[in-house]
């Protein structure tokens, strides 16, 4: 029994996998601009920076690919994608107007007391509480991504979450101003909207996610001028 107990303790502790490691270090790259969008991106000179082979540099760009950070050119190879434009900015925010107050009124009827849980410590980590601060404004744009992407799962509805993560929104709209203040006000609003949440107030929980989208929109908007 002893044996067996320590052999389970063991196979607990696995450090990261590599393709992890990889993965993180080129998405805080192109988070924070240090590859520009629109940019090439050398498998050879990530893979010498970094001092790994190749094959965890291809499953990273392959995973970004997915993500919309990076574009595979046939006979060319891979780039940064581009910022994104104004009409596609637009378009961004009508999606998320008229699907996430929505789902936020669904969520606080059928939210879970695991997903909460999750809400309150991605909330915490974002604040940078409980002694761990948020690295970079890159992690605090992958928070805000699983905080979204939780309650659209509370919500029930499969095909709205599918569509609000195929947008990509919290990457593309953190990409346009790598070194911002807005996340104090992004907490102030994402704490609104928990409490909305914790309380099973679904007229509240929507009116908390429809002012937070529209002041997101107003904070990013600036970029445009």
């Amino acid at each position: 029994m002893d044996r067996q107990q320590g052999i389970s303790a063991t196979t607990i502790k696995r450090p990261p996998r590599l393709g992890d490691e990889v993965y993180n270090a080129v998405y805080a790259q192109l988070m924070s601009q240090k590859i520009l969008p629109g940019s090439r991106i050398s498998i050879d000179n990530l893979a010498r920076e970094l001092g790994v082979s190749q094959t965890p540099i291809r499953e990273a760009l392959s995973r970004l690919e997915a993500q919309g950070l990076i574009v595979k050119t046939h006979l060319i190879g891979f780039s940064a994608a581009p910022q994104v434009d104004r009409a596609r900015f637009d378009q961004i925010y009508e999606m998320r107007l008229l699907l996430e107050p929505f789902v936020a009124r669904k969520a606080a009827t059928a939210i879970e007391a695991s997903q909460l849980a999750l809400l309150q410590r991605l909330a915490a980590e974002m604040r940078g509480e409980g002694g761990r601060e948020v690295a970079s404004y890159s992690e605090f744009a992958q928070l805000d991504g699983e905080f979204h992407d939780t309650i659209a799962r509370a919500c029930g509805n499969e095909l709205m979450r599918e569509t609000l993560a195929n947008l990509h929104t919290h990457i593309h709209l953190f990409r346009l101003f790598p070194h911002s203040g807005a996340t104090t006000k992004a907490n102030s609003e994402h704490a609104d909207l928990l409490t909305a949440l914790e309380a099973h107030d679904p007229a509240a929980a929507e009116r908390a996610m429809r002012n937070h989208v529209k002041r997101s929109y107003a904070r990013f908007s600036t970029y445009f001028g």
